[in-house]
């Protein structure tokens, strides 16, 4: 039972505006084992409803996003699946950018000039 909880994959959504940024990240999840990619939003309202159908264990969050927007999709994401961690992406490192995710219920915050140093441990340790 123990070796196959050891190749349990950690579920993934992305949720970003920029399609680009979206093929970037998964791109870096798929170079490592442990993340399984289970959706891709493009907006706050298709991470809400694609959280809830795919049951990730991370969401990778964008604040900014047309309609609803990264802070109001983490806190009804969070609201309806306590299990489901939200990391918040953004180019912003604004105090209140910050707040407000967290208020929201997004567990880390990485600034997208950090992702390449600090993606895979931020996810890594939410899911833990």
């Amino acid at each position: 039972m123990e070796a196959a909880a050891a190749h349990t994959k950690i579920k993934v959504l992305i949720a970003d505006d920029h399609r680009l940024f979206v093929d970037a990240l998964e791109a870096i999840l798929a170079t490592d084992e442990r993340f399984e990619v289970v959706g891709r939003a493009y907006d706050g309202e298709t991470a809400v409803r694609l959280a809830g159908k795919e049951k990730p264990d991370v969401v990778l969050m964008d604040i900014a996003m047309p309609g609803v927007d990264g802070v109001e999709a983490t806190r009804r994401i969070r609201k309806r699946r306590k299990s489901t961690a939200v990391l918040v992406l953004t180019g912003s490192n604004a105090r209140g950018d910050v707040d407000r995710a967290r208020k929201a219920g997004a567990g880390a915050y990485v600034t997208k000039d950090q992702i390449a140093s600090q993606l895979i441990d931020a996810i890594l340790d939410l899911a833990a």
